[in-house]
C-alpha cells in the first residue's frame, strides 16, 4: 500500500469523538474490505446486549447481578431511583469528606492535618487509583498518595519507611468490597500495627470503602473509623475506578474528579452510537476480533507515548485479561478465550522490545497512544526548531511506520492531553470495548472464577502450613524431611508444596523453624527451634 493509499484509508476509517478530542485510527489494521459488512449482525447483537445491560438486565448471569459501572458517571440512567440516589450521595460524600480533610475539620489526633494518604487494596482496588494518581498527580497536590497493593512484607516496609514520621499525618483508606480479600486484610493489619507502634489510634486515621455489612464494614464500625464509603455488588473491582474506590483517593489528592466523570460520561454518549464506524469502542472491539480471529490469537501491545500513562498497560491488563480470559462461553461450551495484554511507554520501548515486534514472531497488534500536548508552557529547543516533544512524536511515527513496513498491525489513539477529562474518557472507552468484544465472542466479561480458584488454592496451602507447624512444634527434638512431613500430616501427594512451605518457614525467623542441610537439598531436615 502506497503512502497516498494509506492516507485515503486513514481519512475513510478515522473515528473521532469531538466532545473529548479523541480520535481512533485503524487504517494500519489489515481487515478485508467486506469485514464490517460481515460483522454487522454480530455487532448489532453487541449493541443490543449493551443497551440491555445499561437498562439493568442481568448481565452477569453466573452471579445473577446487574452490571452498572456506566451509572457511576450518569446516575440518572440507573434502572432504580434508589441506585441513582446512592451514586449521587456517594459522590457528594466524597467531595464533602475530602474538603473537610483539606480544611482540617477532619484531622489526626497528633498533627494539624492529614498530608498523606495510604491506600490499602489489590487488583482493581489499587490499579485504577494508581493509574489516576500517577497520570494526574503534580508536586502541588493537596496530599501525597502511597499504596499497599500486595501482601509482600518487604513492599509494605518500603512504603512505611517512605512515610516515616509522617505516619501521624497519614490517612489510610482500606478498599475491599467483601472485606474478605486476604491481601487487603493483611495490608490493613500491618498498617494498624505500624500506627500502634507509634502510639497512634488507627481508627482515628482510617477510612473504609466496602460493601454494606461486609467483614471490613463491621471491623471499621467496631474500631470507630472516621468514615465508610459504599461499594455495590453491581460494580466489579476492575470497573470501579469511577466509584468511591477511585474518586475518594483522587479527591483527597486534590485531583479533578468532576472532570474524570465528565470525560467518561461524554465517551459513554459517543459509544452508544450504533454505527460501528462512528463508535470508537465498537471499532476497537472489532479490531480486536479481526486481529485475533475472534480467538485472542494475537497479543495486545499498549504503547502510550507519555510518561504519565506508563501505568495504563497495567490497568488495561487487568481490565481486558480478567474480563475476557474465560474457559467457557455463555452456553457452557469450552472456548478458552482471552487476549494477552502487555506494554510499556514510548519511546522507552524502542530500546526494549520493539526489535522483536518488528522482526520477530508476528503474534501481536499494537495500540499507539499519542498525546498532542507536550507539557504546560513552552519547550526549549534541543536542536534548531526541534524540542524533546518533537523527538517523541518522531519516534512514535517512525516506530509505527517501521512496524507497518513489516506487516505488523497497529491502531493509534490520539488525545489532546493527559487531563482528568481525557483520562475518564480513556477509561470509559476501554470499558465499553471490553463489553462489546465479550458479546462478539459470547462470554461473561463480568465474573472471574479463575481468580476465585486461585484464592481457594492459596487457602489450602495455608491450612497445610498450619498442620506442618503444629507437627514441628509437637516433635521439637525430631527433624523432618519434606517427604516425611508430607506423609505425617496426611498429604503424601503434596510433597512439593510441603517442601516449599518448609523452605519458606526456615528462611524467615517468625515461626522459629530451622533447617539442617542434608546430603542433597531434598535430604534437608527441618525442626522447630
Amino acid at each position: 500500500m502506497s503512502e497516498r493509499q494509506l492516507w485515503e484509508r486513514y481519512k475513510k476509517y478515522l473515528c473521532g469523538v469531538e466532545s473529548v478530542g479523541l480520535t481512533l485510527d485503524v487504517s494500519r489494521m489489515n481487515f478485508a474490505d467486506d469485514f464490517f459488512e460481515r460483522m454487522r449482525g454480530p455487532m448489532e447483537k453487541a449493541f443490543d446486549a449493551m443497551e440491555a445491560l445499561e437498562k439493568g438486565a442481568i448481565a452477569n448471569p453466573d452471579e445473577k447481578r446487574m452490571v452498572g459501572h456506566y451509572w457511576l458517571r450518569a446516575p440518572e440512567r440507573a434502572p432504580e431511583p434508589g441506585i441513582t440516589k446512592e451514586v449521587q450521595d456517594t459522590v457528594a460524600a466524597v467531595r464533602s469528606f475530602a474538603d473537610d480533610v483539606h480544611a482540617g475539620r477532619v484531622k489526626p489526633p497528633k498533627a494539624d492535618r492529614f498530608t498523606r494518604v495510604l491506600l490499602v487494596g489489590i487488583g482493581g482496588s489499587a490499579l485504577g487509583p494508581q493509574l489516576v494518581a500517577d497520570a494526574l498527580g503534580t508536586a502541588a497536590d493537596r496530599m501525597q498518595v502511597f499504596f499497599f497493593d500486595n501482601t509482600d512484607p518487604d513492599g509494605m516496609d518500603r512504603v512505611l519507611a517512605q512515610l516515616g514520621d509522617k505516619l501521624s499525618e497519614t490517612l489510610t483508606v482500606v478498599i475491599s468490597k467483601s472485606g474478605g480479600t486476604k491481601e487487603t486484610r493483611n495490608g490493613m493489619v500491618e498498617a494498624e500495627r505500624a500506627y500502634q507502634q507509634k502510639g497512634l489510634d488507627f481508627g482515628r486515621h482510617a477510612v473504609a470503602v466496602t460493601g454494606e455489612g461486609s467483614e471490613l464494614d463491621r471491623y471499621a464500625k467496631k474500631g470507630n473509623w472516621l468514615k465508610t464509603f459504599p461499594m455495590w455488588d453491581w460494580v466489579g473491582g476492575r470497573t470501579s475506578v469511577l466509584s468511591a474506590v477511585g474518586l475518594l483517593p483522587a479527591r483527597l489528592q486534590g485531583l479533578d474528579i468532576d472532570g474524570m466523570l465528565a470525560g467518561a460520561r461524554d465517551m459513554d454518549v459517543a459509544t452508544r452510537e450504533r454505527d460501528a464506524l462512528r463508535n470508537p469502542a465498537a471499532l476497537m472491539a472489532l479490531m480486536w476480533f479481526h486481529a485475533g480471529n475472534g480467538r485472542g490469537a494475537k497479543d495486545m501491545v499498549i504503547l502510550p507515548y507519555k510518561d504519565r500513562l506508563m501505568l495504563l498497560s497495567r490497568y488495561l491488563q487487568q481490565l481486558v485479561m480478567e474480563s475476557l480470559g474465560k474457559e467457557k462461553d455463555l452456553d457452557g461450551k469450552e472456548v478458552n478465550q482471552g487476549i494477552a495484554v502487555y506494554g510499556n511507554k514510548g519511546s522507552t520501548d524502542q530500546h526494549a522490545y520493539v526489535q522483536q515486534l518488528r522482526e520477530g514472531v508476528n503474534n501481536f497488534f499494537a495500540t499507539f497512544l499519542e498525546v498532542l500536548k507536550d507539557r504546560d508552557g513552552e519547550s526549549m529547543q534541543v536542536e534548531p526548531d526541534i524540542t524533546s516533544g518533537d523527538y517523541l512524536l518522531g519516534f512514535f511515527l517512525g516506530t509505527r511506520k517501521a512496524l507497518f513496513e513489516k506487516g505488523r498491525e497497529s491502531m493509534t489513539l490520539s488525545v489532546p492531553d493527559v487531563s482528568a477529562r481525557t483520562l475518564g474518557a480513556l477509561i470509559a472507552l476501554y470499558e465499553r470495548a471490553v463489553g462489546f468484544y465479550a458479546t462478539l465472542v459470547n462470554i461473561n466479561a463480568y465474573h472471574q472464577p479463575g481468580v476465585e480458584a486461585g484464592k481457594k488454592a492459596a487457602g489450602v496451602v495455608l491450612e497445610l502450613q498450619r498442620k506442618v507447624l503444629a507437627k514441628l512444634r509437637e516433635d521439637k527434638a525430631k527433624g523432618h524431611t519434606a517427604e516425611e512431613m508430607a506423609t505425617t500430616v496426611g498429604a503424601p501427594d503434596e510433597v512439593e508444596t510441603v517442601f516449599k512451605v518448609l523452605e519458606h518457614l526456615a528462611a524467615n525467623t517468625t515461626h522459629g523453624v530451622k533447617r539442617e542441610q542434608g546430603a542433597t537439598r531434598f535430604d534437608t531436615r527441618f525442626r522447630a527451634g
